[in-house]
């Protein structure tokens, strides 16, 4: 009898060249195995040739090994780690255009924004842009309790993470980079 698999969300951070194509590649291998990115935000690190993809993907535990297995395969690949909702801080910045066509309204919006310390970035006569910092549950209470209001626009980054601690993913790739330099001049 086969055991039973949960399906979960899983995050990803993987420490990649900061190079073009880099993350065509990456994506490509998602795409093959038939697995459906839920999330993914890239950006370069304190190193600029070095750029930090962090990716959500919903999989079973046997499914994000083979994942990770894959992904450390790629070249120019440096690093991949999971991170464990409990061993991480997870945000993402949502923004929310909402209807604001009177003072009644606006000021029910500023004061959810308040409630979630939202930021105002931008004020029309007939609109409000809020910007919120938070993980999926904070974003989605915000969203249903502007929604009775008409949201006009909403967009999400999608989610970055950090490991909790002094430990960096930054430990490991200088181990790899170490290692490949190695094998490079061989």
């Amino acid at each position: 009898m086969k055991a039973h698999t949960d399906i979960t969300r899983h995050t990803l951070s993987v420490l990649v060249e900061n190079a073009a194509g880099v993350l065509s590649q990456v994506s490509r291998l998602f795409s093959r195995k038939g697995y459906n990115i839920e999330s993914l935000a890239v950006g370069t690190t304190d190193d600029p040739t070095v750029s930090r993809i962090t990716i959500e993907v919903m999989a079973d535990a046997a499914m994000i090994e083979q994942i990770m297995n894959q992904l450390r395969k790629q070249f120019p690949v440096y690093s991949v780690q999971e991170l464990l909702p409990e061993r991480s801080i997870r945000r993402e910045l949502v923004m929310f255009k909402v209807k604001a066509e009177n003072a009644d309204t606006r000021n029910e919006v500023i004061q959810i924004a308040n409630i979630f310390r939202a930021s105002i970035i931008d004020v029309s006569v007939a609109s409000l842009t809020l910007a919120l910092i938070g993980d999926e549950s904070k974003a989605a209470a915000m969203q249903k309790l502007l929604e009775s209001f008409g949201i006009l626009e909403l967009v999400r980054t999608g989610m970055v993470a950090l490991e909790r601690g002094a430990y960096t993913i930054s430990d490991e790739n200088k181990e790899k980079a170490e290692f490949n330099l190695g094998k490079a001049t061989l």
